[in-house]
């Protein structure tokens, strides 16, 4: 049997055509050095700043240094099985995380994984981790608020939505409670939050989880988490994924807060991967290039102009202070991205003034444009009788005789700092902040003791709720307050009753 050259000649043609196209050319390279969360490799002239790259053992890197001899990879995991002389592969893919409606109500890893038993997260969509910020024309002003539910933040420091508000203090001084309760009171407010906790204890974040779930709010909230045990380039990342999860939802035209707790953290993992990368003491290595670090995330936080949806990231950056010094390198480089900053006092709060907001250090750059008008009202004249109450009561400790005038603004000022306490987990709608604001400012505390503040903000919302709910409504649905004769009699009439069970 006999073979023609034209069917030997067709059989080679086919076997060359499937051996093309299974043909694969991938880039590898090979491990020279591995230890404490990093790898140098040779061998991969054409990676790519911040390109994923896969390990032989399956474990991803990401490419950070890229000199002329070689590549050094930061390990996204554990590093451990890594050895000298493994392979390593391009992926081609810059580093991304899951994005999507998924994600809401579950705690993941800063690679979007799953770490709360609740099983796989089923999202098709990733989005890179590093984005370009929206410009100046993509943005519009910020002019809506942001209501956090706490008396002192709202009528003092107002947040409006697109804005970067810093919230700085020393350790263990209620940053954590302001952030949870502003979550909290975001309920029913059209907003999804994502709360990033950096080198917290797994402990503090399953607590603060629980309360979340406690209070129906991780409905529509994010967690993402890196615990201090896990590898500095999983700190590193964890406010990138952070925001990158976001992003997906305020280009959708939807409203986020984010919260970073703590940035600190990020900025001491940040330093572990210079010094063991040995990047050149400038730009590229902390701390010369801390500033770069965080205002490349905070700056991705904007108000979106209509044309783009109208969505918005709404950042609230966590710094801590040693001994209250908020002139430090970090805290005075995280203010100058900001648009103001909260400062939480140490000695406020062990006194008992509970969120220990210090109002003459706060700001809030963006101001009456996140108030609603009913709140700039009544709001006016606080951080004056603050600032008035300071200064009087350090004098008044030298001099027993004192005159009308000043004993009216102690007692002013003393009741002022009562009705601006506030309990853990009890944020108030804006509507009850302005009633008893307003009360305040129209002297309806002046004869009220010290001590009865609280009880008779509490018995005042009672008594508005069960029977003059129309005035709450108003300031609700409209922002203004209402007639001032109707709000005048209401308190008046509440006032009487209060001090007949009193007595």
């Amino acid at each position: 049997m006999s073979i023609k050259a034209e069917e030997i000649s067709s059989l080679i043609k086919q076997q060359l055509a499937n051996y093309q196209d299974e043909l694969t050319v991938d880039e590898v390279g090979t491990v020279t050095y591995v230890g404490d969360g990093i790898a140098r490799v040779n061998g991969l002239d054409n990676a790519i700043a911040g390109e994923l790259l896969e390990f032989s053992n399956g474990t991803y890197g990401m490419a950070q240094n890229l000199e002329s001899n070689d590549v050094g990879i930061v390990i996204l995991g554990e590093f451990k099985n890594i050895r000298e002389g493994d392979t390593v592969k391009r992926t081609g893919r810059i580093m991304e995380v899951p994005v999507g409606e998924e994600m809401i109500g579950r705690v993941v890893n800063p690679l979007g994984q799953p770490i709360d038993g609740l099983g796989e997260i089923r999202t098709t969509k990733t989005r890179p981790i590093e984005r370009k910020a929206p410009g100046v024309m993509d943005r519009q002003s910020v002019c809506e608020p942001l209501q956090t539910g706490i008396k002192a933040i709202d009528a003092l420091v107002p947040i409006g939505r697109g804005q970067r508000e810093l919230v700085i203090g020393d350790r263990k001084t209620g940053k954590t409670s302001i952030a949870i309760d502003t979550i909290i009171n975001q309920k029913d407010q059209d907003m999804i939050c994502i709360y990033v906790a950096i080198g917290q204890k797994e402990s503090t974040v399953r607590t603060q989880v629980e309360t979340l779930r406690q209070y129906g709010a991780l409905d529509y909230t994010v967690v993402v988490a890196a615990g201090p045990s896990s590898p500095a380039p999983l700190l590193w990342l964890a406010p990138y994924a952070g925001v990158t999860i976001g992003e997906e939802f305020m280009y959708n035209g939807k409203h986020v807060l984010i919260v970073y707790d703590d940035l600190t953290k990020q900025a001491d993992a940040y330093r572990e991967l210079s010094l063991i990368l040995r990047r050149p003491p400038g730009r590229e290595a902390y701390p010369g290039d801390v500033f770069y670090l965080h205002s490349r995330l905070l700056e991705r936080a904007a108000k979106l102009n209509d044309e783009l949806g109208g969505g918005s990231i709404t950042a609230l950056p966590f710094i801590e202070t040693k001994a209250g010094d908020v002139s430090a390198y970090i805290p005075t480089n995280v203010i100058s991205i900001t648009d103001g900053q909260i400062f939480l006092d140490s000695n406020r709060f062990y006194s008992g003034i509970r969120p220990a907001i210090d109002a003459g250090t706060s700001v809030s750059r963006v101001g009456g444009a996140a108030q609603i008008k009913a709140m700039k009202k009544v709001s006016g004249s606080l951080r004056t009788d603050l600032a008035s109450y300071s200064e009087l009561a350090a004098f008044a400790q030298f001099g027993s005789d004192l005159d009308a005038a000043t004993q009216a603004k102690l007692n002013r000022g003393r009741r002022t700092i009562e009705v601006l306490k506030q309990p853990l987990h009890e944020p108030l709608p804006v509507a009850k902040q302005v009633m008893i604001l307003y009360a305040l400012g129209h002297n309806f505390l002046d004869d009220v003791e010290v001590e009865d503040i609280i009880p008779w903000q509490d018995g005042l919302f009672a008594y508005i709720e069960g029977n003059h709910k129309e005035l709450l409504d108003h300031i609700a649905e409209t922002g203004q307050l209402p007639d001032t004769d109707k709000m005048d009699a209401a308190i008046k009439e509440y006032a009487v009753t209060f001090k007949s069970n009193k007595d």
